[in-house]
Formats: structure tokens, sequence, C-alpha cells
């Protein structure tokens, strides 16, 4: 019974290792194999395309601006309803609204692309419902600018991930 180098065997049944390195007998297995870029000159002479990644990365960032959106969301709420004194304090109170919303409206529309009316309604509409939900509770209060500056980063998130949205689509297009 031989032993078996499985670093081997996967290396030759993908085809990366090179064929005067199987002659040699050499003890080279997929670990061993340097990477190579997109475009550059393979083991036979051709170029190599690395379509699959590209095309990935669409649905890589929507799963995950699915999560980080939601996230957001539910952290913004226990932020924004919470007594004064729970709050988390980062930044001065307007950057934190801008920065948040903005951040909720980017991971949205990276989520759902294809929705954008219901990402801008989503965004616009949490920005003044939670200010006014702050009326309910007894430290907290509602103010029309704190929601404008709210809105305002929501926006600027939203064309933000328009703007990544077309960058993807023209680099996709571009690969095939």
């Amino acid at each position: 019974m031989s032993a078996v180098n499985v670093r081997n065997d996967v290396g030759e049944a993908h085809g990366l290792l090179r064929a005067e390195d199987l002659e040699a007998n050499r003890d080279i297995g997929v670990n061993d194999v340097q990477p190579f870029g997109s475009g550059t000159d393979g083991y036979g002479g051709e170029d190599i395309e690395n379509t699959a990644v590209v095309a990935y990365l669409p649905t890589m960032i929507q799963r995950v601006s699915i999560i980080a959106g939601w996230m957001t969301l539910a952290f913004i709420v226990f932020v924004t309803l919470s007594p004064i004194d729970a709050r988390p304090v980062l930044a001065p109170p307007q950057v934190e609204r801008f920065a948040a919303f903005a951040l909720l409206g980017l991971a949205f529309i990276l989520a759902y692309p294809a929705r954008w009316q219901l990402v801008v309604v989503l965004v616009l509409g949490s920005a003044v419902g939670l200010e006014m939900l702050q009326l309910l509770t007894q430290d907290r209060h509602a103010r029309v600018l704190d929601a404008l500056v709210k809105a305002t980063g929501g926006i600027c998130g939203i064309s933000a991930g328009q703007l990544i949205l077309f960058l993807l689509r023209t680099s996709t297009s571009r690969a095939r």
C-alpha cells in the first residue's frame, strides 16, 4: 500500500502544477503554488480571466448589506429611544445623526438596489418617525433640525450607494 500525496492529487486535478514539476516528481502541492492575478500569463501561456470573482462581488455585497442595514436600523432605534444616559457618545450629536443615517441609507440601497423608492421611504420615514417617537419618552425631545440632519444623511448614503452600484455595474460589464 502506497501513501497518497493529497496535495499533489488536488493540484493535478485542478491543473495547478506544471508538467515539468510532475515529471521531476517534486513534492509540490496546491499550497505551494504561487497565486497569479487576472490578466497575467498563466502556466500554459494563456491569459487568465477572473470573472467569477467579479460576478460574485455584487451578490456578496448585497448579502452583507442586508444584515448591516437591519442591524444599523435596530441600533438607531435603540439609541434614539433609549434614555439619554444609555446613549453612547462618539462625536457631536449632529455628526452622529448624519453618519448613522448615511450608513443606513448606504446599507439599504446596496441591499435592495431594485427597490430604491422603498429604501428612500424607509430611510426618510425612519428619520421623521423616530424623531416623533422621542415625544413619547420623558428625557428626549424631538426637533425639526434633528430630523432634517437625519434625512440629509440618509439621502447622502443612498446617493453614495447608487454611485457604488453604478461603478460595480460598469466594472462587471467590462469584465465580461
